[in-house]
C-alpha cells in the first residue's frame, strides 16, 4: 500500500551497549578500535534493536505493536516520530504527527500548566489560535482546572502525564503515535483516554499503539505486529496477534509437581481455534485431554481456572474428584467441563489444572486458551451479575 500515510520498509536500528561516551576522552577508545579493526569485524558492543521491520498503516487503521520488554517496540515508535533515524531501510509518515510517547517531554517545570499547553502545542506545530480553540477541552479532559495556572513543577507525575495526553489527543494530528499512555492516571481517566483514542480513529486518523495492555490492543486495534528480539514474529488481526503472544508466554507452558500422576495435554473449547468471541454469562463446553501416568489418589481433582489477561485470578478452579470422574488406571483420558462465564467485558485465559485436595495445593497447570468476552450493555468490571432491574410501586 504505497499511498498509506505510514510506511516502514525494511527498517534496521542499531544501538551500543553500555554507557554513552560524553567526552572526547571517553570516545577515543572506540574511535581507535574503528580505525584499526578489520573490515568485516563486528562491534562487540553493538546490537540490532530492530531487524528488517516492515509495515503500513492505512487511514483510519489502528496498528498495535506488542512484545516483551526489549523487543524493539518503543524504538519503532521513536523512529516513526522522528526522534531516531533508521540505520537501514526507510520510514515515511505523511502529515502532522501527534506523538504520545514521552507525555510531558515538552513541558517546562517553571511554567504553568496553561503556558505549557501552548508550549506543547507549538512543539507539535500548532498555531496559537488553534491551541486556544481547544484549550477549554484540554483542561477539562485533564481533570484539574483549579491547578492549570500552577507551575507544573508542583504537579505529580500523574498530573503531568494526564495534561500531556490531553494536549496531544485534542490537537487533531494527521497521524497519532501512542506509547503506553493508556496506563496513566486512575481507571476513570484511562477509560476517558481510551474513548478519546476511539474518537480519533473514527475521524480516520491512522494510529500506532505500543502497549503491554493486551486487552486494550485487542479491542482498539485492527491489526497488530508481534516483535521478538527486534524482528516481526507475527502480523495479523489484533486479537489473533495477542493470542500468539500469550501462546509464547503462557499457553503452552505446563508447570507440574514431579509427583503428579496425570498430564494435561490439551484444553479445547467447542467452536474452533483462535480467540473465541463470547457473551458474558454464556454457557461454554470445554474438554480436557490428558494421560494417567501413575496411580491416581482419591485427593486428585481436575478442572479449569480463569484468569484475566493481566494475570489476575478470577476463578480459583472448577474441580471434580478423579474418583467421581472414574479416570482409567493408565493411558489417555478426556474430561468435559461446562461452566457459565459470568465475567465482565475483556479477555480471559482459561487453563486446565490438576488439584491436590488432600494438601490443598495446585498440582499441575496445563495448556490454556484465550476468550474475548463482551457484556450485553458494554459495561466493564470483572463480574457479570446478569441483573434484572424493574420499576416498582413507590
Amino acid at each position: 500500500m504505497t499511498g498509506a500515510p505510514i510506511v516502514a520498509d525494511g527498517v534496521w536500528k542499531q544501538f551500543r551497549r553500555g554507557r554513552r561516551a560524553d567526552t572526547l576522552r571517553e570516545l577515543a577508545p572506540s574511535l581507535v578500535r574503528s580505525l584499526f579493526s578489520r573490515g568485516g569485524e563486528q562491534d562487540a558492543d553493538a546490537f540490532w534493536a530492530l531487524r528488517d521491520v516492515s509495515f503500513t498503516v492505512a487511514p483510519g487503521e489502528v496498528l498495535g505493536i506488542i512484545g516483551p520488554n526489549g523487543a524493539g517496540k518503543s524504538t519503532a515508535l521513536s523512529i516513526l516520530s522522528g526522534i531516531l533515524w533508521p540505520d537501514r531501510g526507510s520510514i515515511r509518515v505523511t502529515g502532522r504527527i501527534g506523538a504520545l510517547i514521552e507525555l510531558a517531554a515538552g513541558f517546562h517545570p517553571e511554567l504553568t500548566g496553561r503556558e505549557n499547553v501552548f508550549l506543547q502545542g507549538a512543539i507539535m506545530g500548532m498555531r496559537r489560535a488553534e491551541i486556544a480553540r481547544h484549550f477549554d477541552e484540554i483542561v477539562e479532559f485533564a481533570g484539574f482546572p483549579e491547578f492549570i495556572d500552577t507551575p507544573i513543577k508542583h504537579y505529580s507525575s500523574g498530573m503531568n502525564a494526564r495534561l500531556g495526553f490531553s494536549v496531544a489527543a485534542h490537537l487533531d494530528p494527521d497521524v497519532l503515535l501512542v506509547d503506553e499512555v493508556l496506563s496513566v492516571g486512575d481507571r476513570a481517566f484511562q477509560q476517558r483516554a481510551f474513548e478519546r483514542l476511539s474518537e480519533v480513529v473514527r475521524r480516520g486518523t491512522p494510529v500506532v499503539v505500543v502497549s503491554h495492555q493486551l486487552e486494550r490492543v485487542a479491542s482498539l486495534c485492527n491489526r497488530a505486529i508481534l516483535l521478538s528480539q527486534g524482528t516481526v514474529a507475527f502480523e495479523g488481526p489484533a486479537a489473533e496477534c495477542v493470542a500468539k503472544y500469550i501462546e509464547g508466554v503462557h499457553l503452552n507452558t505446563v508447570a507440574a509437581d514431579d509427583g503428579c500422576p496425570v498430564t494435561i495435554q490439551h484444553l479445547e473449547l467447542d467452536g474452533g481455534d483462535g480467540v473465541r468471541q463470547l457473551r458474558a454469562g454464556e454457557r461454554i463446553a470445554l474438554r480436557l485431554r490428558g494421560e494417567v501416568t501413575d496411580q491416581v489418589p482419591d485427593g486428585l481433582a481436575l478442572g479449569v481456572r480463569v484468569w484475566s489477561l493481566p494475570g489476575e485470578e478470577i476463578v480459583g478452579a472448577a474441580h471434580q474428584r478423579a474418583s467421581v470422574l472414574k479416570l482409567p488406571a493408565a493411558g489417555p483420558f478426556a474430561v468435559d467441563v461446562e461452566l457459565s462465564l459470568n465475567v465482565g467485558r475483556g479477555m480471559y485465559r482459561l487453563q486446565g489444572v490438576a488439584w491436590d485436595r488432600a494438601l490443598h495445593r495446585e498440582w499441575l497447570r496445563g495448556p490454556s486458551l484465550l476468550v474475548s468476552v463482551d457484556s450485553p450493555d458494554g459495561s466493564a468490571g470483572r463480574v457479570w451479575l446478569n441483573p434484572r432491574i424493574e420499576r416498582s410501586s413507590p
